[in-house]
């Protein structure tokens, strides 16, 4: 039953955004808020599933069987959070490098178009904005490796 909830409450997570866009059509507002949902709602369906513990769990009868299962269980649910972490600093580094790209690079090229010069800094600062995104590459393998 519990794996139901937590199947409707990320059917409800992926489709909130797109109510919302259909409301902003309608009245002329920001889709802000969507985008504030959408990270809300999958932050919430993580904390859910983790508490859960979608793996399943074990009875509290006692014995070795009962135990060996339990962590099982446990270590399984450890496994899958580690995979989380991974994708959560992939992801999360991929889009803070793509924002520094975006805002470093149209400032590179605004200079260079002034000044011929220029195009060795800002090469420079554009690929130091693309590193964020290779630190958070290195923490996942770190995290899934060692």
């Amino acid at each position: 039953m519990l794996k139901f909830i937590v199947l409707c409450f990320a059917a409800l997570a992926v489709l909130s955004p797109l109510f919302l866009i259909g409301i902003r059509n309608y009245t002329g507002r920001r889709a802000k808020r969507a985008l504030g949902i959408n990270v809300l709602s999958f932050f919430a369906c993580l904390i859910l599933a983790s508490v859960v513990g979608i793996g399943g769990s074990a009875s509290a009868a006692g014995t070795a069987e009962t135990a060996a299962a339990a962590a099982a269980s446990g270590a399984g649910l450890a496994e899958g959070l580690k995979y989380v972490g991974a994708a959560l600093a992939v992801g999360l580094s991929g889009i803070g490098g793509g924002i520094a790209v975006a805002s470093s690079a149209s400032a590179a090229l605004g200079a260079i178009s002034e000044n011929d010069k220029a195009f060795g800094k800002a090469l420079i600062f554009v690929g130091l904005a693309e590193g964020v995104a290779l630190y958070g590459l290195i923490v996942a393998l770190l995290l899934l490796f060692v």
